[in-house]
């Protein structure tokens, strides 16, 4: 059976409104959530970029059974992965042992703000690595010293470990990304039902872990308004990540995606309210081997209802792939 989760989307809702969302859906009975960890939204429609880990301390305080999870954190730019470390650290102290670390490459978007450039593809997966290894270090205990390509580490020590350290997941999207998720990760993440990314990460040694897929989706019992919406928040998700990680800023999205239509969002997201729609974008993940797929109702302002009908209608007919 799939596990079901619920995605707390920094871009499109502000801080105390998330934290009232995942209860919501530890109430309605999702199994996990996951949050995003931007600077920026993508679009400014969607007007919102809370600081993740706030929103993530204040959840685990909110909450007492949904397990959390960044979906993904870049530890290589924005932030050094020393303190990213610390900071997972803490949050699994916080959550009683629910927290699971998602890191990636990450996206020119976010990591720009602070002004060390952006490297290329290659270079951002070869400091990904090194950071993995900085904070697994970290997380074994005792000081720590680094000086590698990317990062040094002077005396780093976490202070407060917890009894049972946090999973960490790698996000993927072509082969290079495979083989550092098989290699370094505990669990691996994707946007995209693409069967072939799991079997590059099995084949780098993934075998057995758990893989974890995104899906957006947008409940409206009015699928034109439905329509509407996703278009107006969502249209960059069509586009290719190896295109999305390039771009600067959120004006960049809007000009990417002024050609995306109506249709082509009716194509790539479940919008209404037929339950149908959704079970069937939910079991192409299945069917491409993921054993966890998290939704993104989209829209901050549609949370709630989306929630209702998740507890009475979807979960229920989830529960059965």
């Amino acid at each position: 059976m799939v596990h079901v989760g619920y995605t707390m989307m920094t871009e499109q809702a502000g801080p105390r409104e998330l934290v009232e969302h995942v209860v919501g859906a530890e109430r309605a009975g999702f199994d996990f959530s996951v949050t995003s960890d931007h600077y920026f939204p993508w679009l400014a429609a969607q007007g919102h970029s809370p600081y993740a880990w706030s929103v993530l301390g204040a959840a685990a305080q909110a909450t007492s059974r949904i397990p959390l999870m960044t979906y993904v954190t870049c530890p290589t730019t924005r932030y050094h992965p020393a303190v990213v470390a610390q900071k997972a650290a803490t949050m699994q102290v916080l959550s009683g042992g629910r927290f699971r670390l998602g890191l990636g490459s990450g996206e020119n978007l976010n990591e720009h703000v602070v002004g060390a450039g952006w490297p290329a593809a290659p270079v951002r997966l070869d400091k990904l690595a090194e950071a993995i290894g900085i904070i697994r270090a970290l997380f074994r205990g005792g000081e720590v010293t680094h000086h590698g390509t990317h990062f040094d580490v002077a005396q780093a020590r976490l202070w407060d470990l917890p009894e049972v350290l946090p999973p960490i997941g790698v996000a993927v999207s072509g082969p290079r990304s495979c083989e550092v998720a098989g290699r370094l990760g505990d669990l691996v993440i994707a946007t995209e039902p693409r069967g072939e990314l799991l079997t590059a990460f099995d084949r780098h040694g993934g075998r057995g872990k758990p893989r974890i897929g995104q899906l957006p989706v947008c409940y409206d019992p009015d699928r034109k308004a439905a329509l509407a919406r996703a278009h107006e928040q969502f249209r960059w998700a069509v586009g290719a990540w190896s295109v999305n990680a390039e771009l600067p800023g959120p004006a960049g999205f809007d000009a990417a995606t002024r050609f995306v239509r109506s249709e082509d969002i009716a194509e790539a997201f479940p919008c209404g309210d037929d339950v149908g729609r959704f079970v069937e974008a939910v079991r192409a993940y299945v069917d491409a081997g993921f054993t966890e797929v998290s939704l993104v109702q989209i829209g901050g302002a549609h949370q709630e209802p989306f929630l209702e009908w998740a507890e009475a209608e979807l979960l229920p007919a989830l529960r059965t792939l």
